[in-house]
């Protein structure tokens, strides 16, 4: 065995069977998300969701757009560090100004983001051992309380397509 293939099994077995699971359940969210995108007709694309007034276009591509932001949010916790200068309001401030942004954007557009950003969020998730998924510190997007990697991981990078795919197909059947 080559040094490069020992030290290649030696970090994949760092990596935790944790950290697979979480990045199976965010690969899954997002190819649902994926897939119903691409099953909708134009005028679907095109329709309002409460209560924020974003397109179902727009949501798709939020969600592909934000995941290097959910995990570059993870990577202070993943060391034991606290995760300062991100509010819920500096979050909202971030989706008003991406709805602004790409408030055309095509359905290709966002499918593509969502598939190739999520297979780097997966690829990143992988990457981490059980041990730095445990780390807690504070994390100012939560009030300062000490949350764990894996949970800003979970509430975020992983939820976020099933959380979004939800309130989407609500507001396409009507």
């Amino acid at each position: 065995m080559t040094q490069t293939s020992t030290t290649q099994s030696h970090a994949s077995a760092l990596a935790g069977r944790r950290a697979d699971a979480l990045a199976d359940r965010l690969e899954q969210g997002a190819r649902a998300l994926a897939d119903f995108a691409a099953s909708l007709t134009d005028a679907q694309w095109k329709t309002l969701c409460m209560p924020d007034g974003r397109t179902v276009g727009v949501i798709v591509h939020h969600v592909g757009f934000v995941y290097p932001i959910e995990i570059d949010i993870s990577r202070p916790l993943a060391k034991g560090e606290p995760l300062t200068g991100v509010t819920m309001d500096d979050v909202h401030a971030m989706n008003a100004k991406h709805a602004i942004d790409y408030a055309d954007v095509t359905k290709q557009q966002a499918i593509e983001l969502v598939r190739s950003n999520s297979a780097a969020a997966a690829a990143a998730i992988r990457a981490l051992s059980d041990e730095q998924l445990t780390q807690a510190a504070p994390a100012s997007l939560y009030a300062d309380a000490p949350v764990t990697c894996q949970f800003i991981l979970e509430d975020h990078a992983v939820r976020h397509s099933y959380h979004h795919l939800a309130r989407l197909r609500r507001a396409v059947q009507g």
